[in-house]
């Protein structure tokens, strides 16, 4: 977690001044960095996930960009996963609301190109309603799944 804050924060930003691309690309040099993570399918992942919740009452639309690790016991044998969260929440207009919801997966090791899965997303039609917009609120958290 303290390496996507690092990310995020640079020398002069707090995150509450952080617009949606400056997430995004803070996210993308931390999704770039390689682990020494077990030699086994999925174990380090990339989630991009945007969709209307309701957290505290109220509807909200949410950018979640997600790295995921899967832990593994002495064994080799999965244990859990840490995942490291960047939630972005905006207010519910209805242009994000007809955004619907979306997810898509990378994973490391698993043959693809995350500069490939990057354009892809940047590409569809719903990154050109986010990318100008500023968050109401920009969390990162850590939580053991």
């Amino acid at each position: 977690m303290r390496l996507l804050k690092g990310e995020l924060k640079g020398e002069w930003q707090v995150l509450d001044d952080l617009g949606t691309e400056d997430v995004w690309l803070a996210y993308l040099r931390f999704g770039r960095r390689l682990f020494d993570v077990p030699d086994i399918p999925d174990v380090d992942g990339l989630l991009f996930q945007y969709g209307t919740h309701t957290f505290d009452g109220s509807p909200t639309f949410t950018l979640d960009l997600t790295r995921q690790f899967e832990m593994v016991d002495s064994d080799g044998d999965h244990d859990h996963h840490v995942q490291v969260h960047c939630e972005l929440r905006y207010g519910l207009t209805p242009e994000l609301q007809a955004l619907g919801s979306f997810d898509s997966w990378f994973f490391h090791g698993a043959g693809d190109d995350v500069e490939e899965w990057a354009r892809g997303l940047s590409e569809r039609a719903a990154w050109t309603t986010l990318r100008m917009l500023k968050p109401a609120e920009v969390r990162v958290y850590e939580e053991q799944v």
